[in-house]
């Protein structure tokens, strides 16, 4: 076992099982008695040396059970890319000084594709300078993109509420004899998984959507309007990824960019389903509207999976042991077993860092506006079982940590 503290950190955008995650990462530092701190703000925290010891508050289990079944990050995030180290060193002397300080030996940062840049960094950094710290990413995003793992955690509670959802808008829009339009937009910049889980909306009683389509699918505007047409329904529900592109590769919601880039350099989409209720408003002249999902899709945690929730529970702590085993610069996973339950296995983090899995085109319908029954039989077992919530006042009740 290894000496020293552990340190834990979020990052990206936060999901309904994020903090589940980090309850994990909790119960493997607590079961061999080691001190944990939480780093405030991702990365940043870090480096400014802004901790926050966790043992105190979680040495309650009730605290800790809120923590699982809390959405956003408890611990605070950020979005920021480590410079190249062979190029500006400086950030990661103080890294590893205020880890030294704290006589932390063992970082667990819980992110996306981003955040693992940021893992491969520092576990690159510390063991070409003999730092002594283990450095291990876990993963977590609701867009599902992350290489070498089956699924990531916080994307089964977010495809079980893009689908609740859709179920739901697609009843409300059948009340008027009048025909609409309705399209729903939904996250994913260039992977469709997300959207694609819209498709588990469908039952005996509905069959919205009508017309799915991912970013995977280029999607011209002809091809749009003849969709459309020949899907002839009355009360037509349209699922679009926010990062939907047309035969050019150009994306739908803003072509020119004009939102400009995150610190990534990735485009900052928004108003895909905008754009394509313009389009079919003027072709059909009825009633179309669009309706942006937006941050519930990763915020709501009344509805969340409880297989998301435990298995990502499971994965933190399973990273918390590995960086126990002196082991740096992986990144956690799952592999599906056959019957639908999950083993968690480890990834090299350069394997990881910066490159994201698409939907496979055997998930996506040949027609290009559909998924397919392997995609379905692929995530119904994600998204099984909800969890017992704790309220107050008639809501859900969280916990929080004060950030400065």
């Amino acid at each position: 076992m290894k000496d020293g503290n552990f340190a834990v950190a979020q990052s990206g955008g936060p999901t309904a099982a994020i903090n589940a995650t980090l309850c994990g990462v909790i119960e493997g530092a607590f079961s061999c008695g080691k001190k944990i701190y939480g780093a405030r703000n991702g990365i940043f925290g870090v480096v400014n040396d802004d901790f926050a010891e966790l043992n105190p508050i979680f040495a309650d289990m009730n605290n800790l059970q809120l923590l699982k079944n809390t959405p956003s990050a408890y611990l605070g995030s950020c979005r920021y890319k480590l410079p190249d180290p062979d190029s500006d060193s400086e950030v990661y002397e103080t890294v590893f000084a205020n880890f030294e300080k704290h006589n932390i030996k063992m970082f667990i940062y819980i992110g996306g594709n981003d955040s693992m840049d940021t893992v491969n960094k520092l576990s690159a950094y510390s063991i070409k300078h003999n730092k002594g710290v283990s450095v291990v990413g876990v993963p977590k995003t609701i867009d599902n993109d992350l290489m070498g793992t089956d699924h990531t955690p916080g994307f089964g509670s977010a495809a079980k509420f893009v689908a609740t959802s859709v179920s739901e808008i697609a009843r409300d829009c059948a009340v008027y004899a009048d025909k609409s339009i309705t399209i729903v937009e939904i996250m994913g910049r260039n992977a469709g998984w997300l959207t694609a889980a819209s498709a588990l909306s469908r039952s005996s009683t509905t069959r919205a959507p009508h017309l799915i389509y991912l970013p995977e699918k280029p999607l011209s505007v002809s091809k749009l309007i003849d969709d459309v047409k020949n899907s002839n329904v009355r009360n037509m529900v349209i699922a679009v990824s926010e990062g939907i592109v047309d035969e050019n590769g150009e994306y739908y919601s803003n072509m020119e960019c004009l939102a400009g880039h995150d610190e990534f350099g990735h485009a900052q989409l928004s108003g895909s389903a905008k754009v394509v209720e313009n389009i079919l408003k003027k072709e059909f002249g009825r009633k179309t509207r669009s309706v942006e999902l937006n941050v519930t899709q990763r915020c709501s945690s009344h509805f969340a999976s409880l297989t998301d929730l435990n298995d990502s529970v499971s994965i933190g702590k399973a990273g918390a042991n590995a960086a126990l085993d002196g082991e740096s610069g992986i990144v956690m996973g799952y592999s599906r077993n056959d019957d639908n339950t999950f083993s968690i296995i480890k990834n090299k983090v350069s394997y990881v860092a910066n490159r994201e899995k698409k939907v496979p085109d055997n998930f996506s319908a040949e027609n290009g506006c559909d998924v397919t029954g392997e995609f379905i039989d692929y995530c119904l077992p994600l998204i099984i079982g909800e969890p017992e919530i704790v309220t107050e006042n008639g809501i859900p009740k969280h916990i929080s940590l004060k950030l400065n």
